[in-house]
């Protein structure tokens, strides 16, 4: 008879895309999941098909108060957490000819400040978990510079630092940190994406790989393979090797994306 626990995780962004295929792939394994998002609706529906699993903790995660509370409940429901994902972002891109330093403002608050809110409130949590395991989506954008992509990879490569240092940081209280670098994902975020999406996956095909490869709790997750295989020599280029490639993407008409 197993007596162990179910693990305790707590998933953001998790109301579509890679983050509700990520909820179906933890609620499979027989782990309990607070699940966070601003559209309380799928969250709702995924709580009903999960009876007695998941927690329901739906807000905006760029207001640190909203952040503080939704931390408090989980505290009072569950006493600590075990795993935390912090999934949530954005993507605006920026247009040159009309640079808007609202949009950074809004995106570097959304992914890299959002962030920072849950990591807060996630800590004094995972300090009273069971072999505790922090995780965070960056981008494989933080590998080259991408056209009108200033913003969307200023806010991932600030949240690549800050992961990096929070493992060190972090390392002797026992609270491991991994980094997921995701490729080209088909989901409605990256739907209206106007460049090339070559070898893109699936979202449940990408939650999928993730999943199985945290539980080895790796520093790094880069996929696809095949994709970061090739975008892993880049950053050691020249400039102006860079600035070829780049200008070679540019296109017009920049969209504009917001999801958490």
């Amino acid at each position: 008879m197993n007596l162990t626990p179910p693990r305790r995780y707590w998933l953001t962004g998790a109301s579509n895309g890679i983050g509700a295929a990520l909820a179906e792939e933890i609620l499979k394994s027989g782990a309990h999941l607070a699940v966070s998002a601003r559209s309380l609706a799928p969250l709702k529906v995924l709580s009903l098909r999960y009876p007695g699993k998941v927690l329901v903790v739906a807000g905006d995660l760029t207001n640190s108060q909203t952040v503080r509370e939704i931390g408090e409940r989980i505290a009072r429901d569950w006493g600590s957490l075990d795993t935390v994902i912090l999934n949530a972002g954005t993507c605006e891109y920026v247009d040159g000819k009309q640079f808007d330093a609202s949009i950074i403002e809004h995106v570097v608050r959304t992914n890299l400040l959002a962030s920072s809110f849950c990591i807060e409130a996630a800590l004094p949590l995972l300090r009273a978990g069971t072999a505790p395991h922090l995780v965070g989506l960056a981008s494989s954008v933080t590998y080259l510079p991408l056209p009108r992509a200033e913003t969307y990879r200023g806010s991932k490569a600030g949240m690549r630092y800050l992961f990096e240092s929070l493992r060190i940081d972090l390392a002797p209280e026992g609270i491991e940190v991994t980094m997921v670098n995701p490729g080209f994902v088909q989901t409605t975020l990256n739907g209206k994406n106007d460049l090339p999406m070559p070898l893109s996956w699936k979202a449940g095909k990408a939650a999928q790989h993730i999943f199985h490869e945290i539980r080895s709790r790796p520093l790094e997750i880069a996929l696809p393979g095949m994709l970061m295989s090739t975008l892993w020599p880049l950053p050691k280029m020249l400039d102006r090797t860079k600035l070829a490639i780049g200008k070679r993407m540019v296109r017009s008409s920049p969209p504009i994306m917001d999801q958490l």
